[in-house]
């Protein structure tokens, strides 16, 4: 459900979602700048606001520093850009897939390319691998780390110690690239 709340005089769009299996309120500020609080399924909304007005600080120099950030590529994250890289995008994609999975030899379904506002990948459980098109804006060694990150999910669908070897025998400066992913974007 959308709502619009007044938070230090600015009128902030939210999106509240209900959620069975959420134990607590999260406020999520997307890099689009966008506003989601998800709750558990029963929760007033009066808690809801009480919250986002004890957070205004936080949450206005979030939404306004994605919005200003022109280095962000979620910034624009339109239909028309989609359509016009996605197949671009899937092609690129699936070769370094392909290129890194020579070294895994792990089996996987198949690859997706997604219009996605806060993600650059994920595995499924089935195998499948999802990325975010805007990869095809990354430069390469961060493609390939968001890439060998993803593949390596599909023999440890967690972040554990095993996991982070498996991806540090393909990108041994992984924590390096990790980290300049967040910063930059």
């Amino acid at each position: 459900m959308h709502k619009t709340i007044v938070l230090d005089g600015q009128a902030i769009d939210y999106q509240h979602k209900r959620n069975r299996r959420a134990k607590r309120m999260t406020i999520t500020v997307r890099r689009d700048g966008s506003v989601l609080v998800t709750t558990p399924h029963i929760f007033p909304v009066a808690l809801v606001e009480r919250a986002m007005h004890h957070q205004t600080a936080w949450i206005i120099q979030k939404v306004t520093g994605y919005r200003d950030s022109p280095t962000s590529l979620f910034h624009t994250n339109s239909a028309e850009e989609y359509k016009k890289y996605k197949t671009k995008a899937h092609r690129f994609i699936q070769q370094k897939v392909e290129k890194f999975n020579q070294f895994y030899h792990f089996n996987y379904n198949k690859i997706t390319v997604r219009r996605q506002t806060t993600m650059w990948g994920s595995c499924s459980k089935k195998g499948n691998l999802n990325f975010n098109y805007k990869l095809y804006f990354l430069p390469d060694y961060l493609v390939e780390y968001i890439v060998v990150h993803e593949l390596c999910h599909l023999q440890e669908l967690n972040h554990s110690p095993q996991f982070w070897k498996l991806v540090a025998q393909a990108i041994p400066d992984w924590k390096e690239r990790m980290r300049e992913l967040k910063r930059r974007f």
